[in-house]
């Protein structure tokens, strides 16, 4: 099917403004028109993609070529919620898509489709955000509880510990103080940072290299660290030392898991890396709030990678999926970032872990 000059100038204007991305094919299920948001959907353009069969630009998944051609034969229209798109570029879409009819002789397809993955990545983002004030109300009020009976036990072994005089005895009211002190750390430090951050105009760039600069140090060259930076990104307003320390927590993670992973798997013949990855958004979604212009950063490993079952929790305090970790690094991490607007995600599989950190660009305090 063809538009005629008419119908181009009278629905052009329209289609090219609709969210829903629209496609319509012919019998043999060749492209014969896509709207700039089913370009972008399909990674492709509508003067490249005319003319190629479907499946140059789709892969089968879910059935869903299967669906289209039976569609062009019966004629019979339906719907599909929730389908996922794979693309031959590797790209996953998860998308809404209704199929009818337009024309029986021959068969012309018109497919209409609501890409799901931007509701999804908001549900999901505001689901972390909501973790993120339950933890922080649960952790406030545990530390609370924890801290008094310290203070007050900490207070009577000082008192005892003038009272008695043998040395010896002194000894067990020293090492209760000093339990004492090290539970109210651990208390503060789950709390998060204990200072209100101090925004600044500063380059994404120069944390990032700082973080790098002190890992390299750490790891004493056994691991490679690769840098895939966007030079167009503008500064951040933000607290640099505290973002230092956001990012040094996911990087060490990162590098130590990676150590692990090699030191337990002697077959394993690929150094350990650390890729750091930025990248401009623009009119990007941070939880319910929407930017004019934001900062991707990826924190990108080749370790064992994290289990479902674990990455659902390991934002929360004391959850670690090592043996020698403490558990309160990530969640530190996210109260930095959620106190600069921004967010952490987490996707990993066997060999790659990614830890995304999306970020305002708004230069304003």
């Amino acid at each position: 099917m063809a538009f005629t000059s008419a119908q181009a100038g009278t629905y052009k204007n329209m289609l090219d403004n609709l969210a829903t991305a629209v496609a319509v094919l012919g019998e043999d299920l060749a492209i014969r028109y896509l709207n700039p948001a089913a370009e972008s959907l399909f990674e492709t353009s509508m003067a490249r993609s005319t003319g190629l069969a479907l499946n140059d630009i789709l892969l089968d998944s879910d059935g869903a070529l299967k669906t289209l051609r039976k569609a062009a034969e019966t004629g019979q229209p339906y719907t599909r919620r929730e389908s996922e798109f794979l693309l031959i570029s590797g790209s996953r879409r998860t998308v809404d898509y209704s199929v009818s009819l337009l024309e029986q002789h021959p068969a012309t397809l018109l497919i209409e489709m609501q890409p799901r993955d931007h509701l999804l990545r908001i549900s999901r983002e505001e689901d972390l955000i909501a973790q993120q004030e339950t933890t922080r109300t649960l952790v406030r009020g545990m530390a609370h509880e924890i801290k008094n009976p310290l203070g007050g036990i900490r207070g009577a072994a000082q008192l005892l510990d003038r009272e008695l005089g043998s040395a010896d005895q002194r000894e067990y009211t020293r090492v209760i103080i000093e339990e004492a002190d090290r539970l109210r750390d651990l208390v503060d430090r789950m709390l998060g940072p204990n200072k209100a951050p101090k925004p600044a105009l500063t380059n994404i760039h120069e944390i990032l290299e700082r973080v790098r600069t002190l890992l390299e140090a750490e790891s004493k060259d056994q691991v490679l660290f690769k840098r895939d930076y966007d030079p167009s990104l503008p500064e951040l307003f933000g607290d640099k030392s505290l973002l230092i320390q956001a990012f040094l927590n996911i990087a060490r993670n990162a590098m130590e898991a990676a150590f692990e992973h090699r030191t337990s798997n002697s077959k394993q013949a690929e150094m350990p890396s650390i890729t750091f990855r930025t990248r401009a958004m623009r009119q990007v979604t941070i939880g319910p709030k929407r930017h004019r212009l934001g900062c991707r950063i990826d924190i990108i490993d080749n370790g064992p990678g994290i289990s479902p079952e674990l990455r659902q929790n390991i934002f929360y305090p004391m959850v670690s999926g090592r043996a020698n970790g403490n558990g309160l690094g990530l969640s530190i991490t996210q109260s930095i970032v959620g106190q600069h607007s921004g967010l952490v995600e987490c996707e990993s599989e066997p060999g790659k872990t990614t830890f995304i950190i999306l970020l305002p660009l708004e230069c304003t305090p």
